[in-house]
């Protein structure tokens, strides 16, 4: 979240960032009239309570001297009902001060091109050969019930729409990925490896932005305050929520494997065939706490590690900057990872690498210290998808297809499948 001083000094910035994401920024006015009345309520409170500070020692001094103190302390019986009504008026403006707070995105770098939707982000390379088949490619959800190894029907059966059943070959293709995933991370990226609960609490989802603002997308456990996390970004990030870090450790850098769980609120319609927009996905994840003056290169480093997935995969795929329209709340920056889909003549999201600043940091009260200071800082905070599995699962079973039907497994891979299932 943004800080109060900066919104209330810099609040024509903040409009203007809020306009260039396609939002209404009139909370931001809401916030400075808000602001104001809070300030001047606050100056009142402490302006009675000094009074009543001050005469309170005066009725002392009468009564230590046997004299009548009566009349002042009826006085100080109306200064603290009014206290009281004003604390009240005072903590209504806090709370609405908080709400208004909690809404507001953060603000995109300037070196972010403006745009109003993903039809207008920057797309900055491609990699790879996109193939040439000598047959019309099928999509990836033909060739799995083709081969027998995605079951969308049953998944149905159990679940409803949106989830699928992996079997045999399809199952030991997923777990291929997932330790191949993590083996690059941590053997060659330097990633730490961690295994989070999928199943987190209110304050850590606030903390990385997911509430309040995208409650609707989130899988609540009835009568428990849990939550079923949408992407390992929240439990790994909230591992050092109210921590201040060293300077010395930064930056730290974890990768973990979890099933990431939404409900897909607004989607309808949208990608309902095969495994590229599902309520339940595997996903590895990478995350990162660095200083404000590393941010950029370690988002950098970060994009390298996700897309060297890819590159060993031989899979296509091409870099976008997203604009200000796309951009997600938290974020003040994204490159998307977008990978070649022949079936579908496209490229599709298959990753998103994000800088927050100090955004989820403030939310979160995640510090350190730098060298030499005896004040504390707010961390910047990075991550992401290093891969979404079941879609780099999707681009392999289209781009390494058949024209029978079937595929081959990448020779990336191949040491996944010697001995070791």
């Amino acid at each position: 979240m943004l800080e109060l001083r900066f919104i209330r000094e810099n609040s024509e910035l903040v409009k203007q960032k809020m306009e260039h994401r396609g939002l209404d920024c009139s909370r931001i006015d809401h916030f400075i009239t808000i602001d104001a009345d809070r300030r001047q309520l606050l100056c009142e409170v402490e302006g009675l309570r000094n009074k009543r500070k001050i005469v309170s020692q005066e009725i002392a001094k009468l009564k230590s001297q046997k004299l009548d103190a009566e009349a002042l302390m009826q006085d100080m019986r109306e200064v603290g009902a009014t206290i009281k009504a004003l604390e009240k008026k005072l903590s209504a403006a806090e709370s609405s001060l908080d709400q208004i707070v909690m809404e507001i995105p953060n603000l995109c770098q300037d070196s972010v091109p403006f745009g109003k939707d993903d039809s207008e982000n920057v797309e900055l390379r491609r990699v790879g050969e996109v193939p040439d088949f000598s047959f019309t490619p099928k999509p990836h959800w033909e060739i799995g019930e083709i081969m027998d190894i995605i079951d969308f029907d049953r998944a149905a059966k159990l679940s409803g729409a949106r989830f699928s059943v992996l079997k045999g070959l399809g199952s030991r293709l997923e777990r291929a990925l997932i330790n191949f995933m993590l083996d690059l991370h941590t053997q060659k990226h330097g990633y730490q490896e961690v295994l989070p609960p999928f199943l987190v609490n209110t304050a850590t989802m606030t903390a990385t932005g997911q509430l309040p603002k995208f409650k609707e997308d989130l899988f609540k456990a009835e009568d428990w305050d849990l939550y079923l996390i949408p992407t390992a970004e929240v439990p790994v990030t909230n591992l050092h929520r109210e921590e201040t870090l060293s300077v010395k450790d930064l930056p730290i850098k974890y990768t973990a494997y979890t099933p990431c769980f939404r409900s897909e609120a607004g989607s309808y319609g949208k990608d309902t065939r095969g495994m590229i927009r599902q309520h339940q996905f595997d996903k590895v994840e990478l995350v990162k706490f660095t200083t404000p003056e590393t941010s950029e290169p370690e988002l950098d480093s970060l994009l390298a590690d996700a897309e060297e997935v890819l590159q060993l995969l031989k899979l296509p795929y091409r870099i976008v900057t997203l604009c200000s329209g796309d951009l997600g709340f938290s974020a003040s920056k994204t490159y998307d990872i977008e990978v070649w889909m022949p079936a579908q003549n496209t490229y599709r999201e298959i990753s998103s690498c994000s800088n927050f600043g100090n955004f989820q940091a403030r939310r979160g009260g995640i510090r350190y210290r730098p060298e030499g200071s005896q004040k504390s800082a707010l961390v910047h905070t990075l991550n992401g998808s290093g891969l979404a599995v079941g879609r780099t699962l999707a681009a392999i079973l289209e781009n390494y297809q058949q024209e029978d039907g079937t595929f081959t497994v990448p020779e990336a891979l191949a040491p996944y499948f010697e001995n070791r299932f």
